[in-house]
C-alpha cells in the first residue's frame, strides 16, 4: 500500500509509540464513520491531556488528522460537514494496515522506490516533547510546523535521491566556471576571502532559474493551450498524496470550459521531474540540489509565506542567503527593505538543527518583536533546542562543537542590525506582476508610498466629464502626449505624465534612427506607471481599452499589468486594443509596465517599450480610452 506522507512520517515512530497513535487516530476516524451526524465525535478539544500529552508530541500524528480532513478552529480541531469521507477513509486504512502488519509480526508496508521513506535522524530515539504544553492553537500549529519542516530537510539526505539531482545538473560545467572565477577573482585580490563553494552556489543559482526550473502562475489549459485563472480547489488523489500534494488548484479555461489540474507537488524526487511550481516548489528542490553537489545547506520559512535557501560559506565561515526564485545571493534585507514585507519569524532547517534566524533578514529588530505574538519566545527557545538535542544525538563530539560555535558566531551577527543598503534593491521578480501586487511585493510598482516619484495624475476635466470620455496618447518618436478628449492638448516629454517611475529612460539610437524607453543601465528592474483617479470628478469607470506596444529580445521581459480598486490583471504589450469589463464601477486605475531580464552587460537593451522609428509621426506607442459615468 502506498503511504501518504503523514502516515509515512508516523511510520518513522519507534514500534510501541507508533501502535499506540495509531490506536487514538483510528479511534477518532471510527467514531465519526460510527457516529457522522454526532457533533462531539467530530472536534478534538486542543486542551484535552490525551490529546496534548500523547498525539501531539508525536511526529507525523497531527498530521494525520489533517490529512483525514481536520482544520483548525480556535480551541479544537474539527472536522467539517464539507470535508471528505472517503478521504478520512482512506488515511484511516492506510494507518489500519501498518498496525496491523505490525502487530502480525509482518514487515510494515513500504513505499515503492521511486518514494522512498524519509530517513530517521536518529535510531530510537522518541520525538522530543514541546518545551511545554502549548496553551493555544497557535502553539500546536507552530510546533507542528517546527516538527515538519524539521523531519523533512531529512529527505535531502537521501544518496539516491542526491544522485538523481546530480544527474539533472550539468555539475561538471558548473564546477569549471566556478574554478575560473574563483581564479579571476584571487588574481584581481589576493587577500579576498571567497571560496570555491561561494562561487558555485553562484553558478547554481543561475542554472537552477535561468536553466532548469519554471515559474508557475497559472498552467495553460489542456486542451487549447490558452491561459487559466485559479479558480480553487480539487480533491488529491492517491497519486497526488503519494509525491506529498495535499492541495492541487484548479486552473480553470473560461473558453474550453476545461479544468486543468496543478498539484503542489512536496517532495523533491518529484519535482525533478516536473520542474515548476511556485516559491515552495523551488526552494525545495534547490535546497537537494545544493546538498546534492555538497554544499551544506539548509531550508529557510519565513511565516509571511515565502521560504528559500541558505547555504554555509566555509571560507567566509557564515550563512549565505540564496533565493533560487529571485537569483539572489547574499541579500538578506531583500524582503523588509525590496518587498516591502512584514517580517516575524524565519526558521532555517537543516540535517544537523532547526535556527531562529530572523534577525538576519531585519534592519528593523523592534518591529519584528513587536509582531512576533503567536508563541511566547521562551517556549520557542525551549523547543528548538529539544528539537536540535534529540537530532544532534548521533552526532560527534567534534561535529556538536562545531554547530555550537557556528551558532556563537550567528548569535553575535544577530546582536547589531544591520544597516540597510545605499541602492534599493527592488521588489520581487519572481512571479507576474498582478500576482507580486496582490500579495504586496512588488515594490515600487505595488504601493504608491514606494514609488521613486509621485508624479502626474489624469483626472477628468469639464469637458470630459461632458463628454464623459477620458482618452490619451503617446507617441514616443515625438516624445508626446496627446489628451484627445481634452482638445487635443500636447504635453511634451515621457515622463511629464507619469505617474511612477523607476530605473526607466528614453533611448535614441542615432544610429538605427529608432527610439525606445528602457531601463538603466546596471539595473535588474525598470518600472513606469499611468494613474487615472476619477473619483474627484464624482466619476467611475463604465469601459476602458487599453492598447500598448512592447519588444524583448534574448531573455529580456516585459509585463503590463492594470491595477484598480477592482482588479488586478495582466495583458499583452503586442499593440492591439484589449478591453476589461471587469473595472466597471472602479474610480482609480494605474498601468504599469515592468521591464526585466536580458542576457550580458546589454541586458538593458532587450526589454523596450515603445520602440518606434524616428521618422513615424504617429502617437500609438500607448492609447488609452477611459468611457466615464457617474459614480
Amino acid at each position: 500500500m502506498t503511504l501518504s506522507p503523514a502516515v509515512s512520517t508516523l511510520c518513522e515512530n519507534p514500534n510501541q509509540v507508533f501502535l499506540d497513535v495509531a490506536k487514538l487516530l483510528i479511534t477518532y476516524a471510527d467514531n465519526i464513520l460510527r457516529f457522522p451526524n454526532e457533533e462531539k465525535y467530530r472536534s478534538i478539544r486542543i486542551g484535552n491531556p490525551t490529546f496534548s500529552t500523547k498525539l501531539l508530541p508525536i511526529k507525523g500524528a497531527v498530521e494525520c488528522l489533517f490529512e483525514m480532513g481536520f482544520q483548525e478552529a480556535e480551541t479544537h480541531l474539527v472536522f467539517p460537514k464539507s470535508a471528505s469521507v472517503e478521504q478520512l477513509k482512506l488515511i484511516r486504512e492506510s494507518i489500519a494496515a501498518e498496525r496491523d502488519q505490525r502487530l502480525g509480526g509482518g514487515r510494515p508496508a513500504q513505499q515503492p522506490a521511486s518514494a522512498p521513506r524519509r530517513p530517521v535522524a536518529t535510531s530510537g530515539t522518541p520525538t522530543p516533547q514541546p518545551a511545554q504544553q502549548p496553551s493555544s492553537l497557535s502553539s500546536m500549529s507552530f510546533f507542528v510546523t517546527l516538527q515538519s519542516n524539521f523531519q523533512h530537510v531529512m529527505l535531502y539526505e537521501n544518496a539516491e535521491l542526491q544522485q538523481k539531482a546530480r544527474s539533472a545538473m550539468p555539475h561538471q560545467e558548473m564546477s569549471s566556471a566556478a574554478q575560473s572565477k574563483l581564479e579571476e577573482a584571487r588574481r584581481a585580490d589576493p587577500g579576498c576571502r571567497v571560496g570555491l563553494e561561494d562561487f558555485l552556489v553562484v553558478e547554481l543559482l543561475r542554472w537552477f532559474k535561468q536553466d532548469f526550473f519554471s515559474w508557475v502562475d497559472s498552467l495553460p489549459c489542456g486542451r487549447c493551450g490558452g491561459p487559466t485563472q485559479n479558480s480553487g480547489s480539487l480533491g488529491p488523489t492517491p497519486e497526488d498524496l503519494r509525491w506529498g500534494a495535499q492541495r492541487v488548484e484548479n486552473h480553470f479555461c473560461s473558453g474550453c470550459q476545461l479544468s486543468t489540474r496543478f498539484p503542489r507537488y512536496n517532495n523533491p524526487e518529484k519535482l525533478l521531474q516536473t520542474r515548476r511550481g511556485r516559491c515552495g516548489e523551488w526552494a525545495n528542490c534547490f535546497t537537494l540540489c545544493c546538498r546534492a553537489v555538497g554544499l551544506e545547506a539548509r531550508y529557510v520559512w519565513d511565516s509571511t509565506d515565502h521560504v528559500w535557501t541558505e547555504v554555509f560559506s566555509p571560507s567566509q565561515r557564515r550563512w549565505l542567503h540564496c533565493d533560487s526564485c529571485e537569483n539572489a545571493c547574499d541579500k538578506p534585507l531583500l524582503y523588509e527593505l525590496g518587498w516591502g514585507k512584514k517580517l516575524a519569524y524565519i526558521l532555517a532547517f537543516s540535517k544537523d538543527q532547526v535556527v531562529d534566524v530572523t534577525w538576519r533578514y531585519s534592519c528593523r529588530h523592534p518591529e519584528v518583536l513587536s509582531r512576533r505574538t503567536r508563541v511566547q519566545e521562551a517556549w520557542l527557545l525551549d523547543t528548538i533546542n529539544r528539537l536540535n538535542g534529540v537530532r544532534q544525538q548521533s552526532l560527534s563530539p567534534g561535529r556538536r562543537a562545531e554547530l555550537t560555535e557556528r551558532l556563537l558566531v550567528e548569535l553575535v551577527e544577530f546582536i547589531s542590525p544591520k544597516k540597510p543598503p545605499a541602492g534599493q534593491l527592488g521588489g520581487r521578480n519572481s512571479g507576474s506582476l498582478a500576482w507580486r501586487i496582490a500579495r504586496g511585493e512588488a515594490g515600487a510598482a505595488g504601493t504608491e508610498a514606494s514609488a521613486q516619484a509621485v508624479g502626474f495624475v489624469f483626472s477628468p476635466t469639464e469637458q470630459e466629464k461632458q463628454q464623459r470620455l477620458l482618452h490619451v496618447r503617446y507617441g514616443a518618436a515625438a516624445d508626446q502626449y496627446c489628451r484627445v478628449s481634452s482638445g487635443s492638448e500636447l504635453t511634451p516629454g515621457w515622463d511629464r505624465c507619469a505617474w511612477s517611475k523607476q530605473a526607466v529612460f528614453r533611448k535614441l539610437e542615432a544610429d538605427w534612427r529608432m527610439v525606445y524607453l528602457a531601463r538603466t543601465e546596471g539595473s535588474a528592474v525598470g518600472r513606469l506607471g499611468w494613474r487615472f483617479d476619477l473619483a474627484p470628478a464624482g466619476m467611475t469607470i463604465k469601459s476602458v481599452s487599453v492598447a500598448a506596444s512592447s519588444q524583448t529580445f534574448h531573455s529580456g521581459t516585459v509585463c503590463w499589468t492594470l491595477q484598480s480598486d477592482r482588479l488586478t490583471t495582466e495583458f499583452s504589450g503586442d499593440g492591439s486594443s484589449q478591453s476589461f469589463p471587469g473595472l466597471s464601477g472602479a474610480s482609480e486605475l494605474t498601468v504599469w509596465a515592468e521591464l526585466g531580464g536580458g542576457d550580458g552587460e546589454a541586458s538593458w537593451q532587450h526589454s523596450q517599450l515603445f520602440r518606434q522609428s524616428l521618422e513615424e509621426t504617429d502617437l500609438s506607442s500607448l492609447e488609452i480610452i477611459i468611457h466615464l459615468q457617474d459614480a
